[in-house]
């Protein structure tokens, strides 16, 4: 059984992921604001400056969770939106990437997962800021799948739709949201974040030692299909 780092399992899919993690046998490191009594617990936020915590030994892989959902037309959305979005999303995931490597490689290779999102590959308004983030995320796995293959790291992201978050709480606040977000996707639904998770753990699993440099969509058909 491996030990695996997850930046944001207090929350939404994090969490889901670390129960799933933990109940195949795994312990899980939460690396965030808020702790998970399932885990050991180390603070620190995404959006700061702070350097992570040091955790010893080699690790399995390495999940970054924290996201951010700024949707507003490109005239409203400031410099400040965009960098606060680079920061959480991208730099946050760099940053514990970089802090972490070693002990991935301490281990003899592994996976990381990071997420993007729907939006970089399909064109939605508002979507700007985020998209542009999440896009680099894009960019990112894909680099780092090419440098890290050769010490067995695999390197992959999953490309959600809208799913039913702490995260998106503010757009799915009711279940007349729920549903009218439902029917904007193929398969009539919003996303769970067992949806998510589930793929999150295999592609963290030793079932999967030839998927990387991927951007895999789970979004309920959203991505590549039109509803008949």
């Amino acid at each position: 059984m491996g030990t695996f780092i997850i930046v944001g399992a207090s929350h939404g899919i994090g969490e889901v992921t670390a129960s799933k993690l933990i109940d195949a046998g795994h312990q899980v490191i939460n690396i965030a604001r808020s702790e998970n009594p399932s885990c050991e617990n180390h603070v620190w936020d995404a959006a700061s400056e702070d350097s992570l915590p040091t955790i010893e030994g080699p690790i399995a892989g390495i999940v970054y969770s924290p996201g951010s959902i700024v949707l507003k037309p490109l005239h409203r959305l400031s410099q400040e939106d965009f960098k606060s979005d680079f920061q959480l999303n991208v730099l946050g995931a760099v940053k514990a990437i970089q802090a972490y490597l070693p002990n991935l490689k301490l281990n003899g290779g592994g996976s990381i997962v990071m997420y993007s999102t729907v939006a970089v590959q399909t064109g939605m308004g508002f979507h700007a800021s985020i998209a542009s983030s999440k896009g680099a995320i894009e960019g990112l796995t894909r680099s780092l799948a090419a440098e890290l293959a050769t010490f067995q790291i695999r390197v992959n992201a999953i490309a959600p739709s809208l799913t039913n978050t702490p995260l998106a709480a503010g757009l799915l606040s009711s279940p007349e949201k729920i549903e009218a977000g439902g029917k904007r996707h193929p398969l009539g639904r919003v996303g769970e974040s067992a949806d998510i998770a589930n793929l999150t753990a295999f592609l963290l699993s030793p079932d999967n030692t030839w998927i990387t440099g991927q951007i895999i969509g789970v979004d309920g058909g959203m991505g590549s299909l039109k509803p008949a």
